[in-house]
């Protein structure tokens, strides 16, 4: 592979190459499509799933069609206003309530760290070092997806080298792409250091007690206390979740990796924050996509200093 051919693959996203290379397969293989096709072959593949595949999946296979033309020089037949039509009418047709997750409130954050605090304690009492590990990172885990709205791919790509900690000050990330950094300038994310739910706390003591002093933040812990040398996958992070909620006594299934997010962006428009200071502090540019997050304002309670 040439240099200009790696620049050119890392342009990509892994996740977004992995779903290209999967839609392409889906156009030819299943449905027996050919490449370069035609706007009337798009459409016809299109409404073929039209009312199998939400409206977002359809969405993804175009961009995976009009991606492979462009890459290979052919005119993009995804572009045509017939094919605009064609989604508009499947979504006239198909209507489709948009899916997200459940916001995790901040008290449900308040029982689950209170309890894996206790549970820290007592596995450190009975020598039980894996337990330890466990609480220590889900602690660490929760507060830092919540107190900074980051998604789980955001959370699965923190590294030590990257993240600077200073025990009653605060603590600084660093993530060189995000899914709203298109152009990969990359971007700093600042924490104050809290009275309660820190999360600067939270990770040295994760980082101290794993002992890790480079590489990535959030690993895998094997039944014999062994931390893994790679980071948590991102698909990962919703069972992981839910498994430590549930550890906890509290509700699981109605929460995944985003929860932590609109958790905070609700706590966050119910405490006052103005729509602009939210989106710079989250990092959304983007008005629609950030009310997508905030549920109505509601009463979280309980923290004893606002973050500023």
């Amino acid at each position: 592979m040439s240099k200009a051919d790696r620049y050119l693959e890392a342009s990509v996203r892994v996740n977004t190459s992995k779903s290209y290379a999967a839609a392409i397969n889906h156009f030819e293989v299943v449905w027996g499509g050919f490449l370069p096709t035609t706007t009337e072959s798009v459409v016809h593949y299109i409404a073929e799933y039209a009312d199998q595949l939400a409206v977002s999946t359809l969405k993804q296979r175009l961009a995976a069609l009009a991606n492979w033309h462009q890459t290979h020089g052919f005119p993009d037949p995804t572009k045509a206003p017939k094919v605009r039509q064609l989604l508009k009418g499947i979504r006239m047709l198909h209507p489709v309530q948009q899916k997200q997750a459940a916001p995790l409130p901040l008290m449900q954050l308040e029982k689950a760290v209170a309890f894996l605090e206790r549970e820290a304690v007592d596995a450190r009492a009975n020598g039980d070092m894996q337990g330890v590990l466990k609480s220590t990172r889900d602690i660490a885990l929760l507060t830092i997806g919540f107190w900074r709205g980051f998604r789980g791919d955001e959370l699965s790509r923190l590294t030590v080298e990257n993240t600077h900690a200073e025990r009653y000050v605060g603590i600084r990330f660093y993530l060189a792409h995000s899914k709203s950094d298109r152009q990969n300038v990359g971007r700093e994310y600042k924490t104050p250091s809290l009275n309660t739910l820190c999360p600067v706390e939270a990770y040295l003591n994760w980082i101290e007690a794993a002992g890790i002093v480079r590489g990535p933040v959030f690993r895998g812990i094997d039944r014999w206390g062994n931390v893994s040398e790679t980071a948590l996958a991102a698909h990962s992070l919703i069972p992981l979740l839910r498994g430590t909620l549930e550890r906890c006594g509290l509700p699981s299934e109605i929460y995944s990796a985003h929860s932590m997010r609109r958790g905070f962006a609700t706590w966050a428009a119910s405490s006052g924050w103005d729509m602009k200071t939210l989106m710079e502090y989250v990092g959304w540019s983007d008005l629609k996509s950030a009310l997508r997050y905030v549920e109505p304002a509601q009463q979280f309670g309980g923290l004893v200093r606002r973050l500023e």
